[in-house]
């Protein structure tokens, strides 16, 4: 057995070698934070990371913002795919390319959208040491070049920058996908017809709309979320804070599941501005999810649509944010029962009335149940925060394991 121990080794520190992440990997540089952003946005990140071979072209803020902010997530996704090569390239074998010139596969290849070589780099090794990449796309010029190996893992991953976009003809062109969706409808066939009835009558479907092109992930509540005790009375409100209430309620990212999952930031809302921060947590329980506001909490209950770049999901409870409900929600809306409200409260008035020895008694119970509710959201959002640590399993507590595991199996051969 003891024999068997050198290769047991290499083996497992090959596989634990293996993985990467590529939101780690451009985590550690701020310059590439646009783009690292859009690839999770776009689900892009988890399409790389499952891949043992693969080289993305990173482009810095600057270079990546000037397009991507003019066009919507499904096109933003597909100019990405373009940069994303199904092949390794680090700074030596740039340089070492047969011919001076090759063609790599990109992952918007196998989008189906690209006919020909549109989906295809062209890779050329220039005079004076510099590397031009371009579309292999007839006609197109190679207007980008390698400016710097970011990251590379040989043969598994290699993260280089390039200077500018690679443009493919027609990438550009693609219609949002969100054009043609009713979000109304969808919401309220969900059985979330309170919330899509507010949000048109606010004025803010057309805003939904208008933000989904780039990205939307809506937290619709149900019919009976609005019909729960401590639900703010909404014509308490001025019209201001109902509209934040109803804001609240969406971030203008496309979230999927898998991203809601993995996320430990906090989430901003469409409400978020210099005022307040109006933002949500998650935490995670298996495959629960569930927001968390500071006031309250509410699990996802479904999915009813997710496709890039929009997301909506039902929710269980109407999201109170702390920046208008920090000390308790608006009074509730009155009792089901209209018919009858004075009786309720008659015999509580009438019962101390018999003792007149013990008025001092109903004024101390008064005030004992009130700040109740305050420590349990916070209690909530300090359990909350624990729950998303740990999510984010990486190599290094892969090979951590691996280490473990080999440790036991030399004692045990070694005692054999």
């Amino acid at each position: 057995m003891a024999h068997l121990l050198p290769f047991l080794v290499l083996t497992l520190l090959a596989a634990t070698a293996s993985a990467h992440n590529i939101t780690d990997i451009l985590a550690a540089n701020p310059d590439y934070s646009d783009f690292n952003d859009f690839l999770s946005q776009t689900g892009l990140a988890g399409d790389i990371n499952t891949r043992q071979t693969i080289t993305v072209l990173v482009l810095n803020n600057a270079a990546f913002s000037a397009v991507a902010a003019k066009h919507p997530l499904s096109v933003v996704k597909n100019l990405l795919s373009l940069h994303i090569l199904l092949d390794y390239f680090d700074n030596t074998k740039l340089h070492q390319i047969t011919n001076g010139t090759t063609l790599s596969t990109t992952l918007y290849q196998t989008t189906g959208n690209a006919n020909g070589n549109v989906g295809s780099v062209n890779i050329t090794d220039l005079k004076g040491g510099k590397v031009g990449f371009g579309s292999a796309a007839p006609g197109s010029k190679l207007d980008s070049s390698y400016i710097k190996s970011v990251k590379s893992i040989p043969y598994n991953i290699s993260v280089i920058e390039i200077s500018a976009p690679i443009m493919a003809p027609g990438i550009l062109a693609a219609p949002p996908p969100s054009a043609d969706v009713n979000i109304t409808a969808l919401i309220e066939k969900a059985g979330c017809k309170t919330f899509a009835s507010l949000i048109s009558s606010n004025g803010l479907i057309k805003t939904f709309q208008a933000t989904a092109d780039k990205g939307l992930t809506i937290f619709a509540p149900n019919d009976e979320a609005f019909k729960a005790k401590g639900v703010p009375d909404l014509s308490k409100l001025t019209n201001a804070e109902v509209v934040s209430l109803l804001q609240y309620h969406a971030a203008a990212k496309y979230l999927p599941v898998g991203s809601l999952k993995t996320t430990k930031d906090s989430i901003n809302t469409l409400a978020s501005n210099g005022a307040g921060k109006f933002d949500l947590t998650v935490s995670v329980a298996g495959d629960s999810l569930t927001l968390h506001t500071g006031v309250d909490s509410s699990r996802i209950a479904d999915t009813i649509l997710d496709s890039s770049p929009l997301s909506i999901y039902s929710v269980d409870s109407v999201l109170l944010p702390q920046e208008l409900f920090a000390k308790s929600p608006s009074p509730a809306p009155a009792p089901e029962s209209v018919s009858s409200p004075t009786p309720a409260p008659s015999p509580v008035a009438e019962a101390p009335s018999p003792f007149p020895a013990s008025p001092p008694a109903p004024a101390g119970e008064s005030p004992a149940g009130a700040p109740a509710e305050a420590p349990s959201s916070e209690a909530e959002r300090s359990s909350s925060a624990g729950k998303n640590d740990g999510v984010h399993v990486k190599a290094s507590a892969a090979l951590t394991v691996a280490v473990s595991a080999l440790s036991a199996f030399v004692i045990s051969a070694t005692f054999m």
